[in-house]
């Protein structure tokens, strides 16, 4: 009986419904979008293409380990946990006498990757380039359709694409920047790939000048395992598997050999999960929000109705389950076009994340059918959620004062709901203060909006009180406004829940549209402020390329120059990662200054090691204390700890002598070259006109170099977040059509009592400028409290970056979006003659 009348009540009221549809369609297409996102990192394929025949590939481990062992009450608890390096990990070149004695195993092919650009105005159509070995081009395979294997130092063969591109032949020479300095080869041959290689471009090289380059002694990048023919690849494995037991080596057969192949789409899962979880976390508190909302608001306009329902004996159980059924009814129809929605939405934000180089193109996006259930059982627990707590007043009170309600607002919300926001206020002063005390981004941005999102749900319940406050205090100058004023003026009073119900998503939407755009800014401000502090050079050497060769740092001190190159990677401490520098220590007080504060820089050699503040005080260090860490590549290392500086925003929070970092990743030219010298610019440049790619550049354009590229990495963030906003943005235009809409009876009356349609338009822009003075107010705020508190726990100051225009902006897009929302179905409600709308039935 209760789902017949929940139907037929649906079937009766669509336009009523609409809204609540609206919201719950939008709420499941953003978390099935991003459920598409976290699935493509948990599940994503990643296809092999260098070792497309190879079998069974051996790799080194590219995690670092921790084993926790907890004995309580008796029991022995084991807990293993792992986290990814940054760089490349390699394998000993011994390995490969133990693995040609496995059973099966026909053939070992030593592969070497490593860095080597060609330099050609074509470049490589956005493709990564990589050196090998010529005697590993069997492992995708490679073979030649022109010319001849390279067996001389300055021998090389480059790959169909390339050649193709660059318009290069064989007898060519072309110049490779690699891992030491800009050298010209001789193109002796061009190769093409039996399988498709559409990610990569490869350039062969001589065995020995393929060692060389690659700068790892005794060390190779993998192996691949060829098997003697009838041998089985799983069975292979296993064998091999066997044979490595008692070391790190990792193997791998089918789609797992991409993973050992394309390292960066392995971290980039590791980030997509991150960014998945994150986005839909929020999305999924942002939803609830604005669906609770959204019923409630519902539920109120029916207020009459299921007054008179509890007035004929309807018993209370009854109202809740009516309502919960018509909530799971337009659950399900919502919740499933929008999970379906949600997927041609999350292929598009992966494809943005592809342009913006946030995912590689090699992690394959993944579509499965958990992401749309997901959301559609996420939706329906969010309606039914929804209408038990838009139910709660008309249920728990008598029928009489339910009817008289029906009509006039109550004085006061209830008690309960009162202290539910109270509440939700002190948690978010708490997640506030603790704020102050995060420092890493990793751990304070989660809880930055999480904050924002309790505060706000804090201003939903207490919205009636906060409306009828605002209306005290805007009474004065509404009234100089005219009669549309003392209307509105009225209305805020005597209309407060409706009224509050358009101020939590406009206060949300400014609040949260906000702390997207400024915590960003307040980090990198905070960092850029400390970087142009501490670099003390007269010139910044930067390249355009992979970096600056130690050839070039070389040309420049034999003139005499103080030299610091820079090269940057991350390494971890235990399982906590964190970004590092590897620094020249000569000369070094000459170009840098990252504001020691115990210790001294003159001790940094390659067995010490400066850090800063944050890592001090984490990992309880000062000078003299013993550091135990993992390098980039998994290497090991233990430290002593030289001096503590204050600067690690700027600088990264660990600071190494060059040559101990620059041996221990990918990539080992420097970032950046910190040049001290008397010398101009035109006399550097002279100095350095043999290495192509070089900017000379002055510390001031250095910075704005780089505040560029921290621009790209805030796009993905705005990105990430642009959705969420999106959903907010659309819950305020719905929610504001729908409190308008229903007020065609009180337009009518009014206009029946003598009103004109534009002294009625008047009124309705008057109060939604007074709702969005009042929003503004708490949005503005929520997010100044939380930025401030971001900022003190980030950077140790209470500065946040807040550019006034763009404040300007958000709060007049917000403004101009209330506004619109309320012309458009305040005109149709005007449409309809005032003695039909006052004398039409509820």
């Amino acid at each position: 009986m209760m789902l017949r009348y929940a139907l037929k009540t649906v079937r009766a009221r669509k336009a009523g419904f609409l809204g609540a549809f609206l919201a719950l369609l939008c709420a499941a297409a953003l978390i099935s979008a991003c459920g598409t996102l976290l699935d493509t990192g948990l599940r994503g394929t990643i296809r092999t293409e260098r070792y497309a025949a190879t079998p069974v590939v051996v790799s080194a481990d590219q995690y670092v380990h921790r084993t926790t062992v907890k004995h309580k009450h008796g029991k022995t608890k084991v807990k293993r946990k792992a986290k990814p390096i940054a760089e490349r990990a390699w394998l000993p070149a011994g390995l490969e006498t133990r693995l040609a004695r496995t059973p099966g195993v026909a053939r070992v092919v030593p592969e070497l990757t490593f860095l080597a650009q060609p330099l050609t105005p074509a470049g490589t159509g956005g493709r990564s380039a990589y050196g090998h070995a010529w005697e590993s081009a069997a492992l995708t395979p490679y073979r030649l359709v022109s010319g001849t294997a390279p067996k001389a130092a300055t021998d090389l063969v480059v790959d169909r694409d390339l050649a193709a591109r660059a318009h290069l032949r064989t007898g060519d020479a072309l110049t490779v920047q690699s891992t030491q300095a800009p050298r010209a080869y001789r193109i002796t041959g061009i190769a093409a790939p039996a399988t498709n290689v559409r990610h990569q471009t490869a350039l062969f090289f001589s065995a020995a000048e393929a060692r060389r380059l690659a700068a790892h002694p005794g060390q190779v990048t993998a192996f691949g395992v060829l098997p003697a023919r009838g041998t089985d690849p799983e069975r292979l494995k296993h064998a091999v598997t066997r044979t490595l037991r008692g070391t790190t080596a990792q193997v791998s057969t089918g789609d797992a050999r991409g993973t050992a192949e394309f390292l960066d789409a392995a971290a980039a899962r590791v980030r997509l999960v991150s960014m998945g979880a994150a986005m839909g976390g929020t999305s999924l508190l942002v939803a609830v929000l604005v669906v609770v909302g959204t019923f409630a608001l519902t539920v109120q306009q029916r207020h009459r109705e299921l007054a008179l329902l509890r007035a004929i004996a309807a018993t209370p159980g009854q109202i809740r389950r009516v309502l919960g059924r018509e909530a799971l009814i337009i659950g399900v129809v919502a919740g499933t076009l929008g999970a379906l929605l949600g997927l041609p939405l999350g292929a598009w934000l992966h494809a943005r994340f592809l342009a913006l180089g946030a995912v590689p193109a090699t992690l394959q996006h993944t579509t499965g059918v958990v992401p749309p259930l997901a959301a559609l059982a996420a939706t329906l627990a969010g309606a039914w959620t929804a209408a038990r707590i838009a139910s709660r007043r008309i249920t728990r009170i008598r029928p009489t004062e339910a009817l008289a309600e029906s009509r006039v607002e109550p004085a006061r919300p209830a008690w309960g709901r009162i202290a539910a926001g109270l509440l939700l206020l002190a948690g978010g002063a708490v997640l506030v203060v603790l704020l102050t005390s995060l420092r890493t981004e990793p751990a304070s941005t989660p809880v930055t909006f999480l904050a924002v999102v309790v505060l706000a749900t804090s201003v939903a319940l207490l919205g009636p009180l906060l409306v009828r406050a605002a209306a005290l205090l805007l009474a004065g100058p509404l009234r100089l406004t005219g009669h549309g004023g003392r209307l509105a003026t009225a209305n805020l009073r005597g209309n407060a829940a409706r009224m509050a119900s358009v101020v939590t998503p406009l206060t949300l939407l400014i609040g949260m549209t906000c702390t997207v755009l400024f915590v960003q800014a307040t980090l990198d401000d905070a960092a850029r402020a400390q970087a142009r502090a501490g670099v003390t050079a007269d010139w910044v050497v930067a390249a355009r390329g992979p970096g600056v060769p130690a050839a070039a740092a070389r040309q420049l001190r034999a003139h005499h120059d103080t030299v610091t190159e820079v090269v940057r990677t991350t390494v971890r401490i235990g399982l906590d990662k964190y970004p590092a520098q590897g620094v020249t220590p000569e000369g070094l007080a000459r170009t840098w200054d990252p504001e020691v504060t115990a210790g001294s820089l003159g001790r940094l050699t390659d067995r010490t090691v400066a850090v800063s503040e944050l890592a001090a005080d984490q990992h309880r260090l000062r000078p003299g204390s013993t550091l135990k860490l993992t390098l980039g590549d998994g290497t090991p290392a233990t430290l002593t700890v030289a001096a503590v500086y204050a600067r690690g925003l700027g600088f990264g929070d660990l600071t190494f002598a060059h040559d101990l970092v620059s041996h221990h990743v990918d990539d080992p030219l420097a970032s950046s070259v910190l040049v001290r010298t008397a010398r101009t610019h035109a006399q550097l440049a002279t100095t350095l006109r043999e290495f192509p790619g070089l900017d000379i550049l002055s510390p001031t354009a250095a910075d704005s170099l780089q505040a560029h590229r921290r621009q790209d990495n805030a796009e993905v963030n705005f990105l990430a977040m642009g959705l969420v906003l999106a959903f907010t943005a659309i819950a305020v235009v719905n929610t504001i059509a729908m409190s308008i809409a229903d007020r065609v009876r009180e337009f009518a009356l009014l206009r029946l009592a003598g009103a004109t349609r534009r002294q009625v338009l008047r009124m309705l822009r008057t109060e939604v400028l007074s709702v969005l003075t009042l929003a503004t107010a708490l949005g503005s705020g929520i997010a100044l409290a939380v930025l401030t508190a971001f900022s003190v726990g980030m950077t140790g100051r209470a500065e946040p970056t807040v550019t006034p225009l763009l404040y300007v902006t958000v709060v007049a897009t917000a403004g101009l979006l209330a506004l619109m929302a309320s012309a458009l179905p305040g005109r149709v409600a005007l449409r309809v003659p005032a003695v039909t709308a006052a004398t039409a039935k509820d």
